[in-house]
Order: structure tokens, then C-alpha cells, then sequence
């Protein structure tokens, strides 16, 4: 297992290094100049322009730029925000909490009811239980997340006034209030992601539940919780685990977009508010960070599915 676990590990570093190169290159081809926003705009005159540009280190060429950020990221130093001029770990760490409870509340609201509905669905096939959550899923992943943000809003915090319309209140200062402020976005969060999952448990389990050693439990008696829990739902997990894996990726889109409606000061405005400045350093601390997240959430998955199925690790 932990040669398996160094292989995984060593098959990370270029594709990191990859991703880390695109996103340089990307953020400095694309249309706009830093150094004319932060001088002014159209007011700022040329001289302005390029002594910013020369004080920024914009003016050094490409690859210069390129193995400076990339030796300075090697050893954790991501560089200082243009506009800011504050670390960007620290700008970083002063909003990653509101997206990982964002994240985590969505991603178990999707867990704890989308796998169980899925089950359900299979287990009554063709029936109207099947077609009720079938219709959901497909409703719940076809309706946009803004949208259903806003639906929310309207409904639970303008008429019933239950609930916060937007904000954000830390743990440390109020429990009650970090629960209220953060039930409606999770739960729009996480209703897009559970679709996914409750279809994709529905068609694994429901394939299980065809094969022999299914009937053969059966046929010996074998209570159908039993046969559900133990035997159909245990060998169909693979394909489920990686749909989680990959719906990581889908919750850090949908987080951006969440944290917006709901103005959460999380990473996701955080990103939108470092593009539309071009603030280059938060920009590429941001995605190379994303990309280290993704890779250890691709192998946490390889991990399960070593654990689920040995066969996998040679």
C-alpha cells in the first residue's frame, strides 16, 4: 500500500507543475494591464504606467518572471497581491474557512441524502417512488445555481424571514448565527451535487441488483436491507467514489457562483475580485492552490478505491 501511495504521490508533481505553468501564462497573455489600473486607467499617463510596471517586476521578461514564481512557490512564498500588497497566503488564509464549511456543509447535505435516495430509487425501480426522485434529480441538476439561490432567498428570508438573505458570521463568534447564515447557500450547493449522485447510485445499484450473486442472497433467504446494504451497495460503490471525487470539482465552480449571491467572503469572491483587478500573484497562488486541492482529492480517491477493491494497487 505505500508503494502504491508514493507512485500516486510522484504522479501529481508534473501535472501541478503543469497546471502551475498554464495558469502563469494565462494570467499574463490575457487582455489587460495591472499597472495601467492600479496608475489610474485612461488617466494615467505612459511614464506612470511603466514605473508600476518596473516597481511590480512586470517589465523583466516572461521567462524571468516565470522560474522567479515558480522557485518563490517551491518554498511557499506565493508573493505580495498588487493591489493589496498584503501576502497572498495570508489574503488566502483570511478566506479559506467560509469556503471549506461552505464546501463540507454541501458536500454532506449531497452525501447523506443523495446515496440513500439513489438506493431507494433502485430498490423500487419502475414504481412512482423511482420516478418521483428521478424527476428531482433531473430538476435539480438542470436549474441554475444562481437561480435556485435567489428562489431561495426570496422564499426563506424576504416572506417567511426564517433565515439571513446574505452574510457570513464565523463559529468562533456565534454558532447559531454561522448555522443560519450558512443553511440556505449549502443547501443550494449541495441540491445540484446530490442530483448527481442520486442518479449515478441508482444506476450502479440497480446494475448490481441484477447479477447472480443478488439472486442467489435471495434465494437463500437473505433479508433485503441485507442484500441492499451489504451486497449491492458495497459493490457498486466504485463508480460513486469517483462521481464524488469529481464533484469536487463541480463545488468549487458552484462555490464561486454561491458565494457571490450569498455574499460569503470566501475564495470564490476573492478570485472574481483578484480578475477583475488582474491582480496577477492572487490569481495564480489561487488556481495553483485549487490544483493542489484537486490532486489530493484525486488521491484520496485512488486511496478508497484501493481500499474497496485491492485488486486496484498492482
Amino acid at each position: 500500500m505505500k508503494g502504491y501511495i508514493v507512485r500516486r504521490v510522484l504522479a501529481m508533481i508534473p501535472v501541478v507543475l503543469a497546471v502551475a505553468i498554464f495558469v502563469f501564462g494565462l494570467t499574463h497573455f490575457v487582455p489587460g494591464d495591472p499597472a495601467a489600473l492600479m496608475a489610474g486607467g485612461i488617466k494615467a499617463s505612459p511614464e506612470q504606467i511603466e514605473a508600476i510596471r518596473v516597481q511590480l517586476g512586470l517589465d523583466r521578461p516572461i521567462m524571468v518572471q516565470l522560474v522567479d514564481w515558480l522557485w518563490s512557490a517551491a518554498r511557499g512564498d506565493l508573493g505580495l497581491s498588487f493591489f493589496g500588497k498584503e501576502s497572498v497566503i495570508t489574503l488566502i488564509g483570511s478566506r479559506v474557512a467560509p469556503t471549506l464549511w461552505l464546501g463540507g456543509l454541501s458536500m454532506t447535505f449531497a452525501i447523506v441524502l443523495g446515496i440513500p435516495l439513489g438506493v431507494l430509487a433502485a430498490w423500487k425501480a419502475n414504481t412512482w417512488i423511482d420516478r418521483v426522485v428521478m424527476v428531482y434529480s433531473t430538476l435539480g441538476f438542470s436549474i441554475p445555481l444562481f437561480f435556485l439561490g435567489f428562489i431561495f432567498m426570496l422564499v426563506f428570508a424576504v416572506h417567511l424571514r426564517w433565515l439571513p438573505a446574505n452574510g457570513y458570521i464565523p463559529p468562533e463568534e456565534s454558532v447559531v448565527q454561522f448555522i443560519r447564515h450558512l443553511i440556505m447557500p449549502s443547501i443550494a450547493t449541495g441540491l445540484v451535487i446530490m442530483s448527481l449522485f442520486t442518479r449515478m447510485t441508482r444506476a450502479t445499484v440497480r446494475e448490481t441488483l441484477n447479477q447472480d450473486y443478488i439472486r442467489t442472497a435471495r434465494a437463500k433467504g437473505v433479508r433485503e436491507e441485507f442484500v441492499l446494504i451489504r451486497h449491492a451497495l458495497r459493490n457498486a460503490l466504485l463508480p460513486v467514489v469517483t462521481v464524488v471525487g469529481a464533484s469536487m470539482a463541480i463545488l468549487l465552480g458552484g462555490v464561486v457562483v454561491t458565494e457571490q449571491v450569498f455574499t460569503i467572503p470566501g475564495m470564490g469572491r476573492l478570485m472574481v475580485n483578484a480578475v477583475q483587478n488582474r491582480d496577477f500573484p492572487l490569481i495564480q497562488g489561487i488556481i495553483l492552490l485549487s490544483a493542489l486541492f484537486h490532486a489530493f482529492i484525486n488521491l484520496l480517491t485512488d486511496l478508497t478505491y484501493a481500499y474497496l477493491d485491492p485488486r486496484i494497487r498492482y
